[in-house]
């Protein structure tokens, strides 16, 4: 039988999965006339008004937008839990049959996609999962534990396509993964061109993406504007390439 600790804590559980999924959908279809609207409907004026970045970032379309519309939401649902299922109640009627929010940043257009190759999973973002898109090899095993360790240090999750085996083929893992993925990590190291390919899905999709890479000659030239994280291949390079992708995660919000 739960205890009263357990079943307030399967509350906190569900009450988050809830928020995180408003907090999508809010980021696709919200104007600041809507937060406005959800201000008067739920008591909550005063916390949307009060919050420094929330409505700036969404009028700029800031990349902290999802994560300053995650905290205003949690501190409406602190101060009235009730206030999720008013919100719930205005999307279903003002935005029914709305898209789900995949990108790591809003946009003033949005587009529906069907992509041919592979099937859109029915799974939404989850703010903490960060993909590493890289070569496979016993080589690139020290790359990938920094970067797990960098995840872990900033208090997320990582997974590689060789870590899940959902699919009957390994293309529809990996783009499932992307999908899910709030960060996506891609190493040009080698100029692997399985990752050239998953960097271009990633970028389509609006994926926040982190290049690194052992050699900027490898980077390919149409984005070689992007910064990208270079690294040695040893111990200490290890360590600084821990250090330098922790320091851009927490840059990300979540």
């Amino acid at each position: 039988m739960a205890t009263k600790s357990q079943g307030s804590m399967e509350m906190d559980v569900a009450s988050g999965h809830r928020i995180i999924d408003l907090r999508g959908r809010v980021v696709s279809n919200f104007d600041a006339g809507n937060w406005e609207e959800i201000g008067l409907l739920t008591g909550a004026s005063p916390i949307i008004k009060g919050h420094s970045r929330l409505l700036r970032s969404l009028a700029w379309g800031d990349e902290d937008y999802a994560g300053n519309a995650l905290v205003v939401l949690s501190a409406i649902a602190h101060q009235n839990p009730a206030a999720l299922s008013i919100i719930e109640d205005y999307l279903e009627t003002r935005f029914p049959g709305e898209s789900v929010f995949i990108s790591a940043k809003p946009s003033e257009r949005k587009i529906t996609f069907a992509p041919s190759v592979f099937t859109v999973p029915q799974a939404g973002v989850e703010s903490d999962l960060v993909t590493a898109m890289m070569p496979f090899g016993a080589a690139f095993s020290p790359v990938h534990d920094a970067i797990s360790a960098a995840c872990q240090e900033t208090g997320r999750r990582c997974l590689r396509a060789d870590d899940i085996w959902e699919e009957s083929t390994i293309i529809q893992d990996v783009f499932n993964l992307i999908f899910r993925a709030h960060v996506v990590v891609v190493d040009f190291s080698g100029k692997n061109p399985n990752v050239m390919y998953e960097t271009g899905i990633a970028h389509t999709l609006g994926k926040h993406v982190i290049p690194i890479s052992q050699s900027l000659d490898d980077v390919p030239f149409d984005i070689k504007h992007h910064r990208v994280l270079k690294y040695l291949p040893n111990s200490e390079g290890m360590l600084a390439l821990k250090s330098s992708l922790a320091a851009k995660l927490r840059q990300v919000s979540p």
